[in-house]
């Protein structure tokens, strides 16, 4: 019934995420592989209404702004110049880097010129991190890809279609909010618009390594399993797979799908948080060679504990968002995600839950590197479309792709489908396709969803929801002492959780303003915020099967939904961090909590 109901979803969807033109290409590991990167200045025209797209009449102009048209003779009618048009940086949103666009919602288009000098025997791809939200993609004039979603990697096969010499890339963004989108129009974070991660032009051989897994054998600790696939479907293709410091090295050949599965015996040392151990692999195919470094691990749960590895683990974890420190904007760099990765690990936390949707693969790779195990979700959040087939192709796209890009990542132990999301059949529907979806590819991670408190009355919070039955742990989120009920009130509350899994606070927090002292009473003071803190965890620990948690929220981010003038300013102040970096005094209430956790 499970499976037949995500088949049934995805026939009556019949949609295409990515619309006109080639479908974009998932290219796994690209930062191993042949690239140039056309980050940097890219001019770019603002275009509220559209008119580089359609025409007076809101049909599609054939003659619109991805023509690049110039002025071949004085009287010739051409309304718009890149070449004398601003530049913004890319990577990077537009609301940060031109005070005028901080508001802005709808279509910037922007250009980028290039020279590409072809070598023989090799296909090109244009790689892109992110785009928010929708983009069509024109190269010489000519579009090539369309791609909805603004968290996910694509890329663009382009061998084809490059010019010797110099070629124009042009992009049309658009991040107007829409009721059918995932995310939906309503949310609480920044709706940066933009290139908001690194573009690349991709040179890889005519036949190539497009996809690998590696990993320990389930329910083993002394064999690894995976497999390697090539771009084409060719059989009998050797292929190298190389663990230098395991003294492992086994050559494999194709099947007829240009795939092979293979089996190893081997005792590594396994990836933990005080540990985060990585192996050097090597792949080759031919004079092709990709590095990475892949890390090994199991994690299960049994009844109400999580174990990693066989043994019991307390989640000690904080809630991120992808908002940059001091600079504000969306983070892009490594050097961003280590930077508030390291707070997270000053603070003592083994875990970070990268809301509310995928994050730049800086951070996930950095994450790995630092030992915190992460959970990564799709912005499947508040109210979504749950009727429109569209709308659960779009989320399916984005799982997959955001479960395929990180699938060798071991940090990476819970696949999220949703967010507070209102109960109806119609939503059960929906979420049970997209977990079925994550059952069907991945059985070495865990499943979960943040869920809401269902009822509470006589000083207890209950929580029933049908898809306890789909996931591996109770996650929920709950603000009592904020959003209502007392602080007093905390200390009183007993929780009705009847099910035989472990139990995880995805959230909790209150808004505080750094900087603002008071009596604990008062709201928006540090005192207000620390006393919640210290109020919710002595409630947590009385709670049958808590396994870990994750505040909301490391650091204060932007989102247009927060309006108190001289306190939020447009911040949602939930952050134990201010945006310029200063600790709150919630922050050493998690510190002091977390050091006393035995790993």
């Amino acid at each position: 019934m499970k499976k037949s109901l995500l088949i049934y979803l995805l026939i009556l969807g019949g949609f295409s995420l990515y619309g006109r033109g080639t479908a974009p290409y998932v290219l796994q590991n690209v930062y191993a592989r042949n690239y140039e990167t056309l980050n940097g200045s890219w001019n770019h025209i603002v275009d509220p209404f559209d008119n580089g797209y359609y025409d007076y009449r809101m049909n599609i102009n054939r003659s619109g702004f991805f023509r690049n048209q110039k002025q071949a003779n004085p009287s010739d009618l051409v309304e718009y110049n890149f070449d004398t048009s601003p530049c913004l940086q890319v990577p990077g949103d537009w609301n940060t880097q031109d005070d005028r666009l901080f508001f802005y919602e709808g279509s910037v288009w922007y250009k980028r010129d290039f020279n590409f000098e072809p070598r023989e025997g090799e296909r090109q791809f244009i790689y892109f991190g992110a785009v928010n939200y929708f983009c069509n993609i024109y190269l010489n004039g000519r579009e090539i890809a369309t791609h909805e979603g603004g968290f996910t990697p694509f890329s663009v096969e382009v061998t084809d279609k490059l010019r010797k010499g110099h070629n124009f890339l042009i992009l049309r963004v658009n991040n107007d909010r829409r009721p059918e989108n995932v995310p939906t129009v309503n949310f609480d974070w920044w709706n940066y618009g933009g290139i908001t991660r690194d573009v690349l032009l991709v040179s890889l051989p005519k036949l190539f390594v497009d996809d690998y897994s590696l990993r320990l054998k389930k329910g083993s600790y002394r064999e690894l399993e995976g497999y390697i696939s090539l771009s084409d479907p060719q059989a009998g293709v050797e292929l190298s797979l190389e663990i230098p410091e395991l003294k492992i090295k086994q050559t494999i050949q194709t099947g007829e799908q240009g795939r092979a599965d293979f089996n190893i015996k081997a005792k590594p040392e396994l990836w933990t948080p005080q540990n985060p151990k990585l192996y050097r692999i090597i792949l080759r195919q031919g004079n092709e060679v990709i590095e990475d470094n892949i890390g090994f691990r199991h994690i299960t749960t049994e009844g109400k504990k999580i174990l990693l590895n066989g043994q019991q683990v307390f989640l000690s974890g904080i809630s991120i968002h992808e908002e940059a420190p001091y600079r504000q904007g969306r983070v892009y760099s490594k050097e961003e995600s280590v930077l508030l990765l390291s707070w997270a690990k000053e603070m003592g936390c083994n875990f970070v839950r990268l809301a509310h949707y995928p994050h730049n693969e800086h951070m996930v790779r950095a994450a790995e590197e630092m030992g915190l195990m992460v959970w990564s979700e799709i912005p499947v959040y508040w109210t979504i479309a749950w009727d429109n087939p569209d709308t659960y192709q779009n989320a399916s796209n984005q799982l997959r792709d955001m479960m395929e890009r990180d699938k060798n990542r071991c940090a990476v132990v819970v696949w999220s489908v949703a967010n507070e999301t209102p109960h109806s059949e119609a939503r059960d529907k929906f979420l049970i396709g997209l977990a079925n979806q994550v059952r069907e590819k991945d059985d070495s991670r865990l499943l979960s969803m943040a869920m809401e408190v269902t009822g509470q009355g006589n000083n207890i919070s209950r929580v029933r929801d049908n898809m306890s039955d789909y996931v591996d742990i109770i996650s929920v989120n709950t603000y009592l002492g904020w959003y209502g009920g007392s602080l007093d009130a905390i200390l009183s509350r007993t929780w009705e959780i009847p099910y035989d899994k472990p139990v995880f606070f995805s959230e909790y927090g209150a808004g505080a303003l750094q900087g603002l002292h008071g009596e604990e009473n008062v709201r928006w003071t540090e005192e207000y915020q620390e006393r919640l803190y210290k109020n919710t965890i002595e409630m947590f620990d009385k709670v049958e099967g808590f396994s870990g948690m994750s505040p909301w929220i490391l650091m204060d981010f932007r989102s247009t939904r927060r309006q108190l003038r001289g306190v939020q300013d447009f911040f949602n102040r939930k952050g134990v961090i201010s945006e310029r970096g200063i600790r709150k005094k919630a922050f050493y209430v998690l510190q002091n909590y977390y050091k006393s956790k035995d790993y």
